[in-house]
């Protein structure tokens, strides 16, 4: 899968990943290959990221909205670091 994570200010990351996941407004949930197409919001707390050779990628977001479609994944951030 594709992810991107941006702010207003930046692009924080760009890559290929096996999965996410991320703090959603009703709790934590994970994105894996595959996944059915979702816009939801998210709240304040951390991005776990596992890439290609399972390194474990972590950021910390001030909320904001999540796409998954066709396994591409576009995360917008308030803020992030």
């Amino acid at each position: 899968m594709k992810i991107e994570i941006i702010t207003p200010e930046t692009r924080i990351y760009e890559g290929d990943i096996k999965s996410v996941r991320v703090p959603g407004k009703k709790g934590s949930f994970q994105v894996l290959k595959d996944h059915a197409p979702i816009i939801s919001t998210l709240e304040s707390g951390l991005v776990i990221m596992v890439d290609e050779t399972d390194k474990e990628i972590t950021c910390e977001i001030t909320g904001g909205v999540i796409e998954v479609k066709m396994n591409k994944i576009i995360l917008l951030a308030e803020s992030a670091k």
